[in-house]
């Protein structure tokens, strides 16, 4: 039984006592099933509400995650043996070590020579990738 239907059955109960209403015991007793039905419907209508903002959430978290694997380049695709998951397509990514913090830094290969300094996304310190002898080269 749900709690409207736990406050309909107390009403009816009532209603089989059948309570004169217009003594005070009557009254109070209405009014404390008139509350209960109120508040029943109100917990009933909270519990659609966090049900939608739930599955809203999780919704957000899947996308989320999506994002951060495209722009991160997830070591969720690389298990510790052999290299790839199983289940997973390979997507080509380097992982550098941050040198100030240690984190590790994902970066796709094709974007690997094509810039010359990364930012680490845990403490925000430039990461160059480059030596500085191939930058003179390039100018």
């Amino acid at each position: 039984m749900n709690v409207s239907e736990k406050a309909a059955y107390i009403k009816g109960l009532m209603e089989g006592l059948k309570v004169e209403e217009d003594k005070p015991e009557g009254k109070i007793l209405k009014a404390m099933a008139d509350l209960l039905e109120d508040l029943s419907l109100s917990v009933l209508d909270l519990e659609d509400e966090n049900a939608a903002l739930n599955e809203y959430i999780e919704e957000i978290d899947d996308d989320l995650a999506d994002l951060e694997d495209e722009v991160y380049c997830e070591e969720d695709y690389y298990d510790d043996e052999d290299g790839l998951d199983d289940d997973d397509e390979a997507y080509p990514c380097v992982e550098l070590e941050c040198p100030a913090c240690g984190e590790p830094v994902y970066i796709d290969e094709e974007d690997l020579d094509k810039i010359d300094e990364l930012e680490c996304p845990s403490c925000g310190k430039v990461l160059r990738l480059v030596e500085e002898e191939e930058l003179e080269d390039k100018e």
